[in-house]
């Protein structure tokens, strides 16, 4: 009776097991595709690019940005997508998947930025919610990782309707981009998060409502002053009395996570009005960073300035590439 029970219980486990295999063996594609998605771990190290190369459609080739992990091609406006965007729609599915493969191989994200300087959203009415969904609609049709959401509608931020419009779109996005499958950031500039200027709370508003539905910030540390955080006292510990309290510890004093802080910085003075710090230097600015026990990583704007020359510098002293 015993011997007989025991075939049974192993045969069932053989069959069990069995099934258990040709699950996974049948929908591999899928759960790849799911694994490539998975929101990556802090630090990240995030590339914008939004100009024309000559022989250049879409991203680079993937040898050309080495040391960045997320590359983000601008921009998708409320009319539809522009500049690095478009071209991206120009290559065909085979391509895109093709350049996707690649860069998923070597750990590098492929996002899409919203808006930037060009659009505002609050300002013209345009409705978060539908704006969310065709936002999301686009990611998902030309298989991206996700929406880096560049707003930067300044006169509702000041009238204090920014945050509200960024709160329920922010809401309905992540609710078509699910986290883990897709990553969902957010560019402010470091203004933003004063805690004295903004009648509707700015982004530490914005933090405290939705910020669990965001991966990170790339937080712009530049065109905001000829001499605001262009040092690394002023970049890390005490910004000037313009911009009160928006240091990146200050900020990160101001409750918002430090992994989540991501300090943006143009790669030449061509690239921003002002707020410049060339690579070695802000190499050793983000040094003393890491040694204080921040690790949310570096942006820059913009690629091909950008360069894995730049970045390799900037890492040198803290996450070497």
């Amino acid at each position: 009776m015993f011997a007989f029970v025991f075939r049974r219980l192993s045969a069932f486990v053989a069959f069990y097991l069995t099934i258990q295999l040709s699950a996974v063996i049948a929908a591999p594609l899928e759960q790849r595709d799911l694994e490539a998605r998975a929101t990556p771990s802090a630090p990240h190290f995030v590339v914008y690019a939004d100009q024309s190369q000559s022989g250049v459609t879409g991203p680079p080739a993937v040898s050309n940005v080495n040391g960045w992990n997320v590359f983000i091609l601008s921009f998708w406006l409320l009319e539809g997508a522009w500049d690095k965007a478009e071209e991206w729609t120009q290559l065909s599915a085979s391509d895109r998947a093709t350049i996707k493969s690649q860069y998923n191989a070597a750990g590098i994200k492929l996002l899409v930025a919203a808006f930037g300087s060009t659009d505002v959203p609050t300002s013209t009415g345009a409705d978060p919610v539908t704006t969310a969904n065709n936002l999301a609609s686009w990611v998902k049709t030309y298989g991206l990782d996700g929406v880096d959401v560049d707003y930067e509608d300044f006169n509702a931020m000041d009238g204090g309707t920014a945050e509200a419009w960024i709160i329920s779109f922010t809401t309905q996005l992540r609710s078509q981009l699910p986290a883990g499958q897709y990553i969902i950031t957010h560019a402010p500039v470091a203004p933003w998060f004063t805690p004295s200027h903004y009648p509707g709370g700015g982004y530490l508003k914005v933090n405290s409502q939705v910020g669990s539905l965001i991966d990170w910030y790339n937080v712009q540390f530049y065109n905001q002053g000829a001499t605001e955080y262009t040092t690394c006292a002023g970049l890390l510990t005490a910004s000037s009395s313009t911009w009160p309290q928006t240091a990146l510890f200050q900020i990160i004093a101001s409750g918002v996570s430090a992994s989540k802080l991501v300090v943006g910085k143009p790669a030449t003075t061509g690239d921003a009005n002002n707020g410049y710090i060339d690579p070695s230097t802000l190499a050793g600015c983000i040094s003393q960073a890491k040694n204080q026990g921040w690790n949310g990583g570096v942006m820059s704007w913009q690629y091909p300035h950008a360069s894995s020359s730049w970045i390799t510098t900037v890492r040198s002293q803290s996450w070497p590439v």
